[in-house]
């Protein structure tokens, strides 16, 4: 059964827990009598309410309402709200010096660090639209996501200056560029994060900026719910990356939803474990900070001792981020399990779950990992275990399961002919609600492809069990035919987890003048042990059909990942596409 959760978030009640309750008890799925899933139920989208429609009255709230409270933590060094109040005014009036308007677009590309918090604030304070970007790109990729999306100001770290001007010149934007200091912001400069400052001829930087506060009254402005709030690129596997437009009602409702559901209020402490220019960072740390008037811990980036580092000083309550960086940290040295008992609410998403990961990380650091699912689109998360669950695991597939579907948000699993799916049966995972995307920056035949009578086409394949549970079994476009048979990589890797000395596992279809495809994995070991590749491949085949076991599996170092923690397949694919 489709299950639509209705959820009405009105002024932010007292108890947490009491909104939790009653929000597991109503989305609970009812089986089906029969004991066969029908249909899925559809319903057009609810129009609901949350205590905030843009994220400029979220922020406001929490000046209004906790001045002297700490909004961020960074190293040694700590920001109230008054801070980012007067921070942000200064420079929104900096932005309205350099020109830019409601509309325009503002760049940020940035690691985790205060200043990006300042001016996607200050952005939203003059009515201009934040667009994050990875300051590990070079040139030429940024030049892309500038041409498309034309920025009137970028702002970038020292140490990317000077590609982010080359990006500009390729793309023949005349933006102004602001430069950051990586090691402004705090003392410590930890090594193993924080770069050397670069010395860079005739930057206008945003220190300077910042150094002249302007308390001046700035124009008001007024948001209605669709206004874009923030423009982020997904990350595309071919041609230009699309900048999904997310509006600031997408985001609000997400933070909120998501304060809701982990029990988030003021006095909780948020780890930005993902990147701020990735959605999961902008929508589950940023725009939950904000919406429960919580601190929010930033680190500049992950770096598996630092980040254990990280907690035992801050001792966070509450963080979501992908899976390998959980295993990360599991495996740094000396670890025990008093040092991250500060938190009570764990998630990953972003990646499908191995069980035995799972079951390894609680076993060593007894940290219960709650999944969840979402992607940029959706503005992270649709779907989420209720905490304290028992997140069950697919008898057939292995597969852990993604959660239920959140607050006002409809799902369904439809066919090759575009029909509604049975609970059980496995097709493309569409979603509809509040935090679905405005659509794709000047694209609209993308956008129409992909929001098709007001459900999104996620091209993730999945399927629902009869008590309302999600399993996600793979992407479409990761599929690898096998003599005429389907393989989902995302079961073979599963099973590679399985063994002790795994620590990572990628499965990809190579090109087989037989075969069509066959079946090719990539691992990396546990630090301490050793496997020989053919018993890997013998583990798979006592475990799995015999054209679903890897012909051969390659041991490395490192397997190859985004900036967000997520194993890159595509990657390994290109390695040998053209053998």
């Amino acid at each position: 059964m489709a299950i639509l959760a209705k959820r009405r978030f009105a002024v932010r009640m007292r108890s947490k827990s009491r909104i939790g309750e009653r929000i597991l008890a109503k989305h609970q799925a009812p089986a089906d009598p029969s004991g066969e899933a029908t249909s899925q139920q559809q319903s057009e989208r609810v129009a609901c309410n949350s205590e905030f429609t843009d994220m400029l009255a979220a922020f406001e709230a929490c000046v209004r309402e906790r001045p002297d409270g700490i909004a961020v933590y960074y190293f040694d060094r700590s920001f109230t709200y008054a801070e980012l109040e007067q921070q942000s005014r200064t420079a929104a009036h900096w932005l309205i010096d350099a020109g830019v308007k409601r509309g325009d677009r503002v760049s940020i590309v940035l690691q985790n660090m205060p200043q990006f918090v300042v001016m996607t604030i200050a952005a939203w304070r003059i009515g201009a639209i934040p667009v994050p970007g990875n300051p590990m790109y070079k040139g030429a990729e940024m030049a892309r996501i500038f041409a498309d999306c034309e920025p009137s100001v970028v702002l970038c770290l020292d140490t990317c200056h000077s590609e982010m001007a080359a990006a500009l010149d390729i793309a023949e934007v005349p933006a102004c560029l602001l430069v950051t200091s990586s090691r402004a912001y705090q003392s410590r400069n930890d090594e193993r994060v924080i770069p050397a400052q670069i010395q860079i001829n005739e930057a206008v930087w945003f220190e300077d900026v910042l150094a002249i506060p302007n308390s001046k009254p700035l124009p008001e402005i007024a948001y209605e719910p669709a206004d874009l709030g923030l423009i982020l690129y997904t990350s595309g596997t071919t041609g230009v990356p699309k900048g999904a437009m997310i509006t600031h009602h997408n985001l609000a409702f997400n933070g909120e939803a998501l304060d809701t559901y982990c029990h988030l209020d003021a006095g909780s402490r948020i780890l930005a474990l993902a990147p701020l220019f990735h959605i999961t960072g902008m929508s589950c740390h940023f725009a939950a900070s904000l919406c429960a008037r919580a601190a929010m811990i930033l680190q500049y980036r992950v770096e598996p001792s630092l980040l254990l580092d990280t907690i035992k000083e801050h001792r966070p309550t509450y963080t979501i981020g992908a899976i390998t960086a959980f295993n990360a940290l599991m495996n740094v040295p000396g670890i025990m399990p008093e040092d991250v008992s500060s938190f009570d609410r764990v998630y990953s998403g972003g990646a499908p779950i191995p069980p035995s990961l799972l079951k390894a990380i609680k076993d060593k650091l007894h940290i219960s990992i709650h999944s969840a699912y979402g992607m940029t689109e959706s503005t992270a998360h649709t779907h989420i275990s209720p905490f304290g669950a028992d997140i069950p695991v697919d008898p057939t597939s292995g597969a852990l399961s993604i959660g239920k579907v959140m607050p006002c948000t409809a799902a369904r699993v439809i066919g090759d002919d575009g029909l509604e799916l049975p609970c059980g049966e496995v097709g493309e995972l569409l979603l509809k609600g509040p935090q679905v995307m405005a659509g794709y920056w000047r694209r609209p035949d993308e956008t129409a492809s992909a929001l098709q009578d007001g459900w999104m086409h996620t091209g993730d394949v999945a399927f629902v069990d009869a008590d309302g549970w999600y399993y996600l079994v793979d992407r479409i476009k990761d599929v690898i035919i096998a003599s005429g048979f389907k393989v989902w990589p995302r079961e073979v890797e599963d099973v590679l987890y399985e063994h002790p000395a795994v620590r990572e596992a990628a499965v990809v279809g190579a090109p087989d003048a037989y075969r069509g495809e066959t079946v090719r994995a990539f691992v990396s070991l546990v630090p301490g042990t050793t496997v020989e590749p053919q018993d890997l491949v013998n583990h798979c085949r006592d475990r799995l059909a015999a054209y679903k076991a890897p012909s051969c599996v390659e041991i490395r170092g490192e397997l190859p990942k985004t900036v967000t923690g997520k194993i890159q397949r595509l990657a390994l694919r290109q390695e040998f596409a053209g053998n």
